[in-house]
């Protein structure tokens, strides 16, 4: 299956417009390619109690089970300018969760993958 890079990242520029962040004004969006061809997004949901807001990436995830489940090929998250954002180690860990070592993440400097990303990352295969 071939990347559409701009895609995605229009994707996740288009999600970041529907961002929910009126207390940091930092609005994240992210979009990713399924493994079956779809694509999906999320946009972060902050609320006034801080720690209950929502990550980009938790949208995102919410989508994929939403809409079908399955694993993360490709993903692209963006701040408010529309450049690419390196999600925190949380975000990463559910990136990693439901895609996989070899899931893909564009950076600045060209796509990663996620066991990159996240070394020594703690996914399902080691509760077996």
């Amino acid at each position: 299956m071939e990347i559409q890079w701009n895609q995605i990242h229009d994707l996740a520029k288009e999600a970041m417009k529907k961002a929910y962040a009126p207390y940091s004004k930092f609005p994240v969006g992210v979009a990713a390619l399924v493994d079956d061809g779809r694509y999906i997004s999320g946009c972060n949901v902050e609320n006034a109690s801080t720690g209950l807001g929502l990550c980009a990436e938790c949208s995102l995830v919410s989508d994929l089970a939403r809409t079908g489940g399955g694993r993360l090929i490709a993903v692209v998250c963006v701040g408010g300018d529309g450049n690419f954002l390196a999600p925190c180690g949380r975000c990463r860990q559910l990136l990693f969760e439901h895609g996989g070592k070899e899931a893909l993440l564009m950076t600045p400097d060209g796509p990663q993958k996620m066991i990159d990303m996240l070394p020594w990352a703690f996914g399902p295969d080691d509760l077996k």
